[in-house]
């Protein structure tokens, strides 16, 4: 039998054994970050083969992402519908996986330098994961323009995303809180303002 053949009829990494090698991944991404990982430093905190890894993913950085998007404390795009946009934000803010969730900010923190310099796993983590969250984020301010709560020439793609950007600015460069108490303070200080123009 052929290499190719032999490697076809090798277990596929999934169920359980997945689920160990994406929390290992998370774990090791919250403690030593992006930059310092590596598939060896994977599979040695996952308990696996190198070989069992590559079986299911071909690069790093698709693995990373894929551990990102099942952690189930990793940011994550809650589904709300308070019937408020404050409501809205608040809740997705400061859900679990939200921006305020302490897990969040330490696999951002692993990740934010990779973000300026491996534009492979950039392009898949803005894809993947940050394009849905400003995809939820702009479905909130949608569905409040349709109940009248803000402005009909509010530039969604301007304000969709502006709450996690002030949280991220002040929790990584001026190392503030990002709990509840300070994303409401945003939200009705800065965001509904804009939102309304008021």
């Amino acid at each position: 039998m052929n290499r190719g053949k032999q490697a076809s009829l090798r277990p596929r990494v999934e169920g359980e054994r997945e689920a160990q090698v994406l929390d290992a991944a998370i774990a090791l991404l919250a403690r030593v970050g992006y930059d310092k990982m590596t598939m060896d430093a994977i599979a040695t905190e996952a308990k696996a083969g190198k070989a069992t890894l590559y079986r299911r993913w071909s690069t790093k950085s698709s693995l990373v992402v894929d551990a990102i998007l099942r952690s189930k404390r990793a940011l994550q795009v809650p589904d709300v519908d308070t019937g408020t946009l404050r409501g809205d934000l608040i809740a997705m803010a400061c859900a679990d996986g939200g921006i305020s969730d302490e897990r969040s900010a330490q696999v951002m923190a692993g990740i934010i330098t990779a973000l300026h310099h491996d534009p492979d796993f950039a392009e898949e983590f803005r894809t993947r994961v940050v394009g849905p969250k400003v995809e939820a984020s702009r479905a909130v301010f949608q569905r409040a323009r349709g109940r009248g709560e803000v402005t009909a020439d509010l530039d969604l793609d301007l304000l969709s995303p502006a709450l996690g950007a002030i949280i991220m600015h002040r929790s990584f460069v001026l190392g503030l809180p990002a709990d509840e108490k300070t994303v409401t303070q945003v939200v009705d200080e800065i965001i509904l303002p804009a939102a309304t123009r008021r």
